[in-house]
This record gives structure tokens, C-alpha cells and sequence, in this order.
């Protein structure tokens, strides 16, 4: 999901405050962004700064009054009311805060980023699904059809509603949208997200000291995501944020070659 700057950053960081997390919330806020991105000229309306607030907010009051919850249609007043840096902020804001809104409602964030990593990965590992998935000629709804019967009964509501969001994208992947959304769960309960691949398996100490190891360097608690993976020959890699960290035998002997070959 995009980075928001200046206005858009401290509107976004008050609407993220203030949010409800109920299912009811997060469907309201992606249906109004999802519209918001389909009308240009609505989405210029409600973010211009010479309007009056009460302008903006009395059009998106008669808009979505009896569409959306009480909640959602609060929120949706105060965002008008704020100021963004461009007029596309507005609806990814939206769809940010309904992520949030979403992850609020879980009863267990742990197992929810866990479980949006394990469709991400089932995804990636299935070019029959990443092509279902990603086909322009298949209607949403028949998309969501496919998810809920994969998933529907298996997963976390909160999961299911956050995979159906991440087939609404049009700039990213799902799979891509699915790993901003696992960062997202993580952040609202103050960790970052860790993917850490290995040889074999890691033992409980070993994943505990990791993770005491990277808090510290990071200043946060971090969520892992353990991948045995068959090309580590040994040691790890760890990959958080846009930090890599390579500690596998394959990169140290990358390393070797390159010195004797310079």
C-alpha cells in the first residue's frame, strides 16, 4: 500500500485512531473507497481545500446516508473534513483504515497475519489459483466465490474479508496486496513483519532468541514467519521491510567466489 506524505499523513493517523474495529466498519470503508476511485470528479469534490468542510460533508452525507453504517459514515465526514496532500489519498486512506478496522476485529492478530501469510504463499505456490485470481475477465464476485470456497469455514472471518479486499487491486498483485495488509495487522499491534528462511525448521529458543535479536536491532517487537526452505544450504536469511539480512552458506560462498574471481 502506498506511503502517505505531510497532509495526508496526519489525516490518515487520525482517522487510524478513532477507528471501530468491527467487520461492519472495514465492508463500509472499502465499498466508499472503491467508489471514490470509480468517480474522479466525486473524489476531486471531497478533497478540495477551498471547499468548506460543510460542503464536503453535507455532499458525502447525502451520498452514502442508509449505505453505509453510522460509524463508517462518521469517519467518512471527518476524512472530507481533513486535508490531503492528492485527491487519490482520500480512497487509499479509506482502504487503509478498513484494513485496520478489520485487524481490530480479530480476536487474535497473531493468527490473523499468520494466516494471510499462508494464503500469500499457497497463491505464489499455485499458478492455476494466481491465474484465477488475476484474470480481468472474471467478475469480482466470482472471485470471491472461488475464496470463499477455499477458505470460507477455515480461516478467520477478519482473514476472509482482508483476502476478498486484496482482490479488488488494480496497481498490485494480490499477493502483493496480501503482504501490505500482513504489515498492517502487524503495525496496529506495534510489531514489524520478519519472513525468515531456513534450511530446517527452527526450534523454539532459536526462534525466540531471533526474535529478541531483531526487537533490539529494531526497536520494536517482530512478528516471524519461518520458511524451511529448500535452497538455504545452511544458516538464515531474514527479510524485514526493505531490510535483508543474508546468512546462508549459499550467499557466504557467492561471497568467496567474487573475492577470488576480483
Amino acid at each position: 500500500m502506498r506511503s502517505f506524505r505531510a497532509a495526508s499523513s496526519e489525516s490518515l493517523a487520525a482517522l487510524v485512531d478513532q477507528v471501530e474495529g468491527t467487520s461492519t466498519v472495514a465492508d463500509g470503508l472499502f465499498s466508499v473507497a472503491a467508489s471514490l476511485r470509480s468517480e474522479p470528479a466525486l473524489r476531486r469534490h471531497a478533497t478540495d481545500a477551498a471547499l468548506p468542510p460543510e460542503a464536503k460533508t453535507g455532499l458525502v452525507g447525502q451520498l452514502y446516508e442508509g449505505k453505509v453504517d453510522a460509524a463508517t459514515l462518521g469517519l467518512l465526514k471527518d476524512a472530507v473534513g481533513r486535508r490531503w496532500t492528492r485527491s487519490r489519498d482520500l480512497a487509499d486512506a479509506l482502504e487503509y483504515v478498513g484494513v485496520v478496522a478489520a485487524v481490530r476485529s480479530s480476536d487474535d492478530a497473531d493468527t490473523l497475519v499468520n494466516e494471510l501469510f499462508a494464503v500469500r504463499a499457497a497463491i505464489d505456490a499455485s499458478s492455476d489459483l494466481r491465474s484465477a485470481l488475476s484474470d480481468r475477465t472474471r467478475s469480482h464476485s466470482d472471485k470471491a466465490a472461488l475464496v470463499d470456497a477455499l477458505l470460507g469455514g477455515k480461516v478467520a472471518p477478519a482473514t476472509l474479508t482482508l483476502v476478498k479486499q486484496a482482490l479488488t487491486t488494480d496497481e498490485h498483485t494480490v499477493s502483493v496486496a496480501l503482504e501490505d495488509f500482513e504489515k498492517i495487522a502487524a503495525d496496529v499491534r506495534g510489531r514489524d513483519v520478519a519472513t525468515v528462511r531456513v534450511a530446517r525448521p527452527l526450534g523454539a529458543d532459536d526462534e525466540r532468541r531471533l526474535t529478541d535479536a531483531l526487537a533490539a536491532q529494531y526497536g520494536r517487537s517482530v512478528h516471524l514467519h519461518v520458511v524451511v526452505d529448500p535452497g538455504v544450504l545452511g544458516g538464515i536469511k531474514v527479510e524485514i521491510g526493505d531490510d535483508v539480512i543474508d546468512g546462508t552458506v549459499a550467499s557466504r560462498l557467492d561471497d568467496a567466489r567474487r573475492k577470488i574471481a576480483g
